[in-house]
């Protein structure tokens, strides 16, 4: 069953969290603490937001961990943590600098791995970042930057993981897109065409997989989370950093997204939608109903432009929260 088959009414306080395929996994498949033990995991931007988390639950569970990110402090800071909350060892844990932008270091990198762990069963393409700016305004070396890193970086590594993986016949390319790669939202132009680019690679690489059934591609779309990604977004020009990331209270909380992250990684799922709804619903309706999708996204945008504008996040009057 595909994961965007069905609508789905489902989860805590019947709030919608996820498609499908994805609670339904959670309920009734395979679980990660089965799944992902002993396994060596690769993740990127492990250093904050959905990265970090990552490597906390993966800890717990008692995966084996490659944590990557630009800066090396932070993830000394990742792995003390993980050690408190799990039974890992140092030996458990490798801290690995690494710039996604840097696609000549890419091959060392996971050599690094390697060597260290002799294998690699998953990499989750977690590193990237975000945009809050509207075209008009922008620098075009932004959508340089913004493809360089989200798009080229990640495929990049993915390529010298691949080539392990083949060798092996089994593994796990995991990549964090976004609700942001089934459809398209004002003040994202350059964010969007990175994760569509991200969607439109991995289900073409699945493709030409189909000789290594046992090697999975698997693209998580989360939608708005609480996480730092909005204080790191890209702006109208590369020296700028957003003036205000406003309260974020209102969107799924990270340790959610992740969960659902690790059963959909648990039970193969080749796509999963992870997010609250109006997100959510917003996805459906762009996979089926396109034309009342761009009519509700018109209506939308524009209070997400003038929530922009006026200092306070972009998608808090979505919020089903209220004060």
């Amino acid at each position: 069953m595909a994961c965007r088959d069905l609508p789905v009414l489902f989860g805590p306080s019947a709030v919608h969290q996820g498609d499908l395929t994805v609670l339904w996994a959670e309920w009734r498949g395979k679980k990660p603490e089965d799944e992902l033990r002993g396994k060596v995991v690769w993740v990127t931007g492990a250093s904050s937001g959905i990265g970090e988390e990552l490597a906390y639950q993966l800890s717990k569970i008692g995966a084996l961990l490659a944590i990557s990110a630009r800066r090396e402090d932070e993830l000394e800071r990742v792995k003390n943590k993980c050690l408190q909350i799990s039974s890992l060892s140092e030996k458990d844990i490798l801290v690995l600098r690494l710039d996604l932008t840097d696609r000549s270091s890419h091959e060392a990198a996971t050599n690094s791995v390697l060597k260290h762990f002799g294998k690699i069963d998953v990499l989750i393409n977690n590193g990237g970042r975000s945009q809050r700016s509207l075209f008009v305004d922008t620098n075009l070396d932004v959508y340089s930057a913004i493809i360089e890193l989200n798009y080229l970086g990640t495929i990049s590594l993915t390529k010298h993981v691949l080539n392990h993986m083949i060798q092996r016949k089994k593994g796990k390319i995991v990549t964090v897109s976004s609700v942001m790669g089934i459809m398209g939202a004002p003040l994202a132009t350059g964010y969007c065409a990175s994760k569509h680019a991200l969607q439109g690679f991995f289900n073409s690489l699945r493709t030409e997989l189909t000789d290594y059934p046992e090697i999975s591609i698997i693209n998580i779309c989360p939608g708005p989370v609480q996480s730092n990604i909005i204080q790191n977004v890209f702006t109208e020009n590369l020296s700028k950093s957003i003036e205000s990331a406003g309260d974020q209270s209102h969107k799924m909380p990270t340790t959610r997204c992740v969960r659902l992250t690790l059963v959909s990684v648990a039970n193969d799922l080749k796509e999963a939608w992870i997010s609250d709804n109006p997100y959510l619903a917003v996805c459906y309706l762009w996979q089926y109903a396109p034309t009342w999708a761009w009519w509700l996204m018109n209506r939308m945008g524009k209070k997400r432009i003038e929530n922009f504008k006026s200092g306070v996040d972009a998608d808090v009057s979505y919020s089903r929260k209220k004060k």
